[in-house]
């Protein structure tokens, strides 16, 4: 390798912003809410996955089964709109969600251009079982957190969500 062979170069940046504990220096990022948020945001899903491993079942599936079986006859587009998911990506969830079996599309009463959303039986036995293990799940991320700060981190991840 030369002095002017780009991959020397590469390798000698990277070293260069490798602190000396061996992790990369991160700059202001520690300090700015996106990078903590996104931070809590990966360890919530993975250990989110964990918990409901057999099921094969995502934090936006299961977001959208709630919404089913607590609003059931909810049209495609209205579940769209409360979960804040496209038409076109709703489409795609609820097909999904519909092969395996845990949701069922009925003609709507109240308008022929549109689906009437319910869980199947099976997605409510699924739903029986998953809501305890997330909710399970949701407690052990937070406790460390006092009942006190758990409802002020609701809080402000809720104002934040308003904000954008």
């Amino acid at each position: 390798m030369t002095e002017n062979d780009p991959t020397a170069q590469g390798e000698r940046r990277a070293r260069q912003r490798t602190g000396k504990n061996g992790r990369l220096a991160l700059g202001p990022l520690p300090e700015l809410v996106g990078y903590n948020l996104r931070k809590a945001q990966v360890a919530l899903f993975q250990n989110f996955q964990s918990a409901v491993a057999p099921h094969d079942i995502t934090p936006g599936q299961f977001g959208v089964l709630i919404m089913i079986k607590e609003n059931e006859g909810l049209s495609q587009s209205d579940l769209g709109s409360a979960v804040g998911i496209d038409r076109s990506t709703m489409v795609a969830v609820i097909d999904r969600l519909e092969s395996r079996g845990l949701v069922v599309r009925a003609p709507s009463p109240n308008d022929r251009r549109s689906y009437a959303l319910r869980l199947s039986p099976e997605g409510q036995r699924l739903m029986e079982e998953l809501i305890p293990r997330v909710k399970a799940h949701d407690q052990s991320m937070v406790k460390d957190l006092s009942k006190e700060e758990q409802a002020q981190l609701i809080d402000f991840l809720r104002r934040m969500s308003k904000a954008g």
